[in-house]
Order: C-alpha cells, then sequence, then structure tokens
C-alpha cells in the first residue's frame, strides 16, 4: 500500500531508507519468502536466517572488498558501545595500556572519555577551541608504544569529514565510520577496526558492523563483557547470542541496493553532488547563510549551517524549520548542542530531495535577506 505523504528526511540518524527497500520490507513483513512466518519471530539458528546473515556478510565483502585476513561481525550496542569494545578488546595489544585518540567532533571526544576508564588516553593534538577542522597530521603527537590509534572519519554533530587515511606509521588503526560507511570506497587493509552504525548509510538502527583484521582477536581484557570480545563473536559467526535479526534483515536489503546502484563509488560521486549543492548556496549567500567548517575539513553527509550570521538568529532559524516542515522536508533542526540547521545527505538522500531543499533555502533567503 502507498503511504499519502512523501517526505524528504533529512534525520542524522536513524536516517531514511531507500524507498525500494521499505517497500521489499512490507511485502516480505508478514510471510517472508513462502515460510509463512515473519523475519521478526525466525528464530537465528535456522537455516532461513543463517543465509540472510552470510548474504549481508557476502555484499559487504563485495562491496568493500574486505580482505580474506579479516573478520566481520554484527553487534548490537550502536557506536557507543564500540566506544568501550575498541579499549576492552585491544589495549591489551601492548603491555602499557597506551592508547592515541584524533578528537574531532562530539562522538570522537566521548569515545575517547569512554577509554579512559581502560587506557592511559593520549590526545594526539593540542584540544581544539571549537570543532570546526581538522588538525594537521604532521602536527599530530603520535605515541609509538599506543596500543592503537583511534579517529572518527565523520562527525555528525559538528560536520566535520575526514578525506584522507591518516598516516599512523604502522599503528594499529582504528576507525568510527558510522555516519560515512559505505558513501565512498575505503581500503579496508590500512584498517585494524573499523565500526559503523547501520543507522545512517546501511539500515535501521539496532545493528553495528565490525570490521576487524584477524591477528587482533584474542587480546580482550578479562573484564571485557563476553558479547563486546570480538574474538566469542567473531567465533562464532556473530551468533554467541540473539543478533538484531531483523536490523540484519534490513541492513542486507540496504547493501543489495547499494550494489544495484553502482556501490560505494557510485555512491560517493552523488554525495558529492548533493553536498555541493547545499554548500553552494551558503557560500554564495553573503553570510545569509554560514558554515563554521573549515572548507578542506567540510562533510559530505551531515551538513551544519546558522542563519543570519555565525551565531545564528534564533527566530529566522525557527521560521526555516517550521517552513520546512510545510514543505514535507522533516528533522533538519541541529544537534541541541549547537543548535542551528543540520541537513544529513546520507545515501537513501536522492537528489532530488536536496534541490527540493536548495530551493527552498534560495527562496528563504530571498524573503528574509536585509
Amino acid at each position: 500500500m502507498e503511504c499519502g505523504r512523501q517526505v524528504a528526511n533529512f534525520g542524522a540518524g536513524p536516517a531514511k531508507l531507500p524507498r525500494s527497500v521499505l517497500l521489499e520490507a512490507q511485502k516480505e513483513l508478514v510471510d517472508y519468502k513462502g515460510l509463512g512466518i515473519s523475519v521478526l519471530e525466525m528464530s537465528h539458528r535456522t537455516a532461513d536466517f543463517t543465509k540472510i546473515l552470510s548474504t549481508a556478510e557476502s555484499l559487504l565483502r563485495e562491496l568493500l572488498n574486505i580482505p580474506e585476513n579479516y573478520k566481520v561481525i554484527f553487534l548490537q550496542g550502536g557506536g557507543s558501545g564500540q566506544f568501550s569494545a575498541v579499549p576492552l578488546n585491544l589495549i591489551g595489544l601492548k603491555e602499557g595500556r597506551h592508547a592515541d585518540y584524533v578528537v574531532t567532533g562530539a562522538w570522537s571526544a566521548k569515545a575517547a572519555k569512554e577509554a579512559e576508564k581502560y587506557a592511559k588516553v593520549n590526545i594526539v593534538h593540542p584540544k581544539l577551541g571549537a570543532y570546526t577542522n581538522i588538525p594537521d597530521p604532521s602536527t599530530w603527537n603520535l605515541n609509538p608504544n599506543a596500543s592503537y590509534v583511534y579517529y572518527c572519519a565523520n562527525e555528525t554533530v559538528h560536520g566535520v569529514e575526514f578525506d584522507f587515511v591518516p598516516d599512523v606509521k604502522g599503528a594499529v588503526l582504528v576507525c568510527d565510520m558510522s555516519s560515512n560507511f559505505l558513501s565512498r570506497p575505503v581500503d579496508v587493509s590500512k584498517f585494524g577496526v573499523i565500526f559503523a552504525g547501520a543507522q545512517k548509510n546501511v539500515g535501521c538502527a539496532g545493528v553495528t558492523v565490525v570490521i576487524v583484521r584477524e591477528d587482533l582477536l584474542g587480546f580482550a581484557l578479562k573484564e571485557c563483557p563476553v558479547v563486546l570480545d570480538y574474538k566469542t563473536q567473531a567465533t562464532n559467526g556473530s551468533l554467541y547470542n540473539t543478533p538484531p535479526c531483523y536490523s540484519i534483515y534490513i541492513m542486507g536489503l540496504v547493501l543489495e541496493w547499494i550494489k544495484n546502484n553502482g556501490g560505494a563509488a557510485a555512491m560517493d560521486k552523488l554525495s558529492l553532488i548533493k553536498s555541493r549543492m547545499i554548500y553552494d548556496i551558503i557560500d554564495k549567500s553573503n553570510g545569509f547563510y554560514v558554515c563554521p567548517v573549515e572548507k578542506k575539513n567540510r562533510s559530505r553527509m551531515n551538513v551544519p549551517f546558522r542563519i543570519g550570521s555565525i551565531k545564528g538568529d534564533e527566530a529566522l532559524e525557527k521560521k526555516f524549520l517550521e517552513k520546512a516542515v510545510e514543505l514535507n522536508m522533516i528533522s533538519l533542526k541541529g544537534h541541541r548542542s549547537v543548535g542551528g540547521i543540520r541537513a544529513s545527505l546520507y545515501n537513501a538522500v536522492t537528489v532530488e530531495d536536496v534541490q527540493k531543499l536548495a530551493t527552498f533555502m534560495r527562496s528563504f533567503m530571498q524573503m528574509h535577506q536585509s
């Protein structure tokens, strides 16, 4: 059954899913492939679910060209769960329990704070006054005794994105890719661990993908909860405990959609087109729209901006959000910690959605610019 109201969803996560995926899930909800049951009520120990799980893994391996010496596991607990799991699994790689963190926004800051419970954390650059840029890697003070180096590829709150993989001189590199996962090709072999919550680019909330190099398994601290132990989960094929079955199923459908639409390279091209559309309006607005992030570090995924000035005119921003909703554009409010506006342009957000937002931004500016 077709939904009556069509909206452009610019939410930061959980985020828009491809319409074809939603329709497929709707069709299969009550009776999955003639089995007479839903995936929601299917045992995770059945051959049918094993097929769903292995299909999701093989699609991921294909789309990211994941080398054979990496395990792919599907966990619960979101990115925040991995803020704990990473140090619990990796800090034991070296005796000193040191870890290097690059802090470029709210999420890497939270990860570093959580790691302090288990590790001696070194922030590799002076504390930033504002999260508007990525400090030059040549200035980073990497600790040669660190068990790993951690960074967040894209900061959803502040709209800061790495467009490069840091050179960490052979250290174990860990990356939170939750918000730009599969939005561009990635050389997985440069990383020790990659993790990503699915609910932005590759599915719905509930499942977190962890890609871990095999030689890093088996070093978990004795106090590591068993459900967060990479080796236990990898050995059991993500079935040590009941996995988030339906979320894995939805992710499989989204991965199929990404594959059918040209893979990570095609997603990257579209991401550039979509984000440039919005940044161009901001940059040509004579200060009516202001993005605080340095141009070279701007995110293709999350575009934060203020209206009226760098500090924002709250009355104007409120008007902007209200009018956007009237025009069926939702979830454009900035994160509560920074305010303003934020447009999230994940894989399922279409060029047409972004054109609609761009047209509205132009007309709103013409109406209110003094």
